[in-house]
């Protein structure tokens, strides 16, 4: 980091140390893998893991750097081993939002991180510290999970609503450390019913490598969900063909129940960076941009979470017993008093919620 500036070099220090003490709970004297993937593959620089392993080493952490392969629909033995290994992992790599659900026996402890460079992560989405957004995330897991109602509608046209089935569950959430931390668990879409908008294309949920990773849509089209399921699809014909096609295709190449509609869930972390989509870039700019609360998304297609087929929906607007909790893409925890109390227990918060 000597090239950079002092004031972002310092900022990178900072969040490093967020993710490494505050996330990781890493401290002097342990041993961690920090598995990265090539810059050439185009999700990752390679400035913000080289960050992090140099103030991992400043700590007094026995740090080691390997080289991570892209997601692969044919699975590498080699990656089995490092994510059936006990060893602390850090990831600045898709394989291991792939394991995301998948680690709840590894000895070591496991991060995936979705600040895809150095200037991101050095960025608020990086530096509010992790305790807060954890103590945020559960208090919006307590409101999603008492609601009696919640409905969903964006400006393309959906509305759908429903509950969560069982007040008193803990919503189910990924097996590993996520930083920085950007989504509530995701809700159940058991009960919910109603149509949903897919606009731009359909894109992985970052789960399994499928090809091709994203349908791109000519025109919009409808999902119509009933108690948590796809009935049909309603738009141009030839539309509604390929998103079956695309479907069916899957589920028949993975096992799945292809038309099941798992859960959803809608960004927390304004630090994240939102930009728009691009349609050869859908895949990155979707698994990217989720944490932003100007992204929400359903996960679909299969019965294990979370599914394998993501609908997004941009500046979607989410009731919660009629009081807007996210209203146009913008979060609004101050009309809801489990959040506010966050807000004031947490000082660092207000900056990210002004409003």
């Amino acid at each position: 980091m000597q090239h950079l500036a002092d004031d972002t070099r310092q900022a990178l220090s900072r969040a490093a140390r967020n993710l490494l003490c505050d996330c990781g709970g890493f401290a002097p004297g342990d041993e961690l893998l920090i598995y990265r993937e090539d810059a050439r593959h185009g999700w990752y620089d390679a400035a913000v893991a080289d960050a992090v392993a140099q103030e991992a080493a400043r700590m007094g952490i026995a740090v080691r750097l390997t080289d991570a392969p892209p997601p692969a629909a044919t699975p590498d033995p080699a990656v089995a081993g490092v994510l059936a290994s006990p060893a602390n992992i850090v990831y600045f790599a898709r394989i291991g939002d792939q394991d995301r659900f998948g680690a709840a026996g590894a000895a070591g402890r496991r991060v995936m991180v979705y600040a895809r460079n150095a200037a991101d992560l050095a960025s608020p989405f990086g530096q509010v510290p992790h305790q807060a957004m954890r103590a945020f995330k559960a208090a919006v897991d307590g409101v999603l999970i008492r609601a009696q109602q919640i409905e969903i509608t964006c400006p393309a046209g959906t509305r759908i609503t429903g509950s969560v089935a069982q007040k008193t569950a803990t919503p189910q959430d990924t097996t590993i450390r996520r930083f920085p931390l950007g989504v509530p668990a995701p809700v159940s879409a058991t009960d919910f019913s109603g149509r949903v908008a897919l606009v731009g294309g359909l894109t992985p949920t970052g789960n399994r490598a499928y090809d091709p990773a994203v349908l791109a849509l000519q025109a919009p089209l409808f999902a119509h969900v009933e108690q948590g399921r796809i009935t049909g699809f309603d738009g141009p014909e030839d539309q509604v063909a390929k998103v079956t096609a695309h479907y069916t295709a899957l589920a028949e190449a993975f096992g799945l129940d292809p038309f099941v509609v798992h859960s959803w869930h809608a960004g927390l972390h304004p630090g994240c960076p939102f930009f728009d989509a691009m349609d050869d870039s859908r895949d990155y700019w979707s698994n990217t941009v989720f944490s932003n609360p100007r992204l929400l998304h359903f996960h679909t297609c299969g019965t294990e979470p979370p599914g394998e087929i993501s609908w997004n929906l941009v500046d979607a607007t989410v009731r919660v017993d009629g009081a807007p909790l996210w209203d146009a893409g913008v979060l609004k925890p101050r009309g809801f008093g489990a959040l506010s109390a966050c807000l004031d227990a947490y000082p660092v918060l207000r900056d990210l919620f002004p409003g």
